[in-house]
């Protein structure tokens, strides 16, 4: 299956350079479908013609965004020097807590193709 996601040019752009392995977002109804093997394409914001397309590795959920970077490198993020407060704060600039206390956190593992 293939499932459609925008991004900022940020993170884009990491994932475009392989320079991040790990998606964050919230364990929504709709991310809840991807399973290991989909495909997603992601397109970079704002205007949406530039995309890549990426294979989904694994996922890992999580009941918080804190609990999920305490697993993992930073690195794998495409944030490496950060700390986790920065993580934290800069997640919450895009969800909120309450989205985040309904939902939960997921990390998608990919590999560009």
């Amino acid at each position: 299956m293939e499932h459609k996601m925008t991004l900022f040019e940020e993170s884009f752009n990491k994932i475009k350079n392989k320079q991040k392995i790990i998606e964050v977002r919230l364990n929504d109804e709709k991310r809840r479908n991807i399973m290991v093997g989909d495909l997603i394409t992601f397109y970079k914001l704002t205007e949406k013609t530039e995309r890549i397309t990426v294979k989904v590795l694994e996922k890992y959920t999580f009941e918080s965004f804190e609990k999920l970077y305490i697993e993992f490198d930073f690195s794998l993020f495409g944030c490496q020097g950060y700390e986790i407060e920065r993580m934290i704060a800069e997640t919450y600039d895009i969800y909120t807590k309450e989205q985040e206390k309904r939902y939960g956190a997921l990390g998608i593992k990919i590999s560009l193709i």
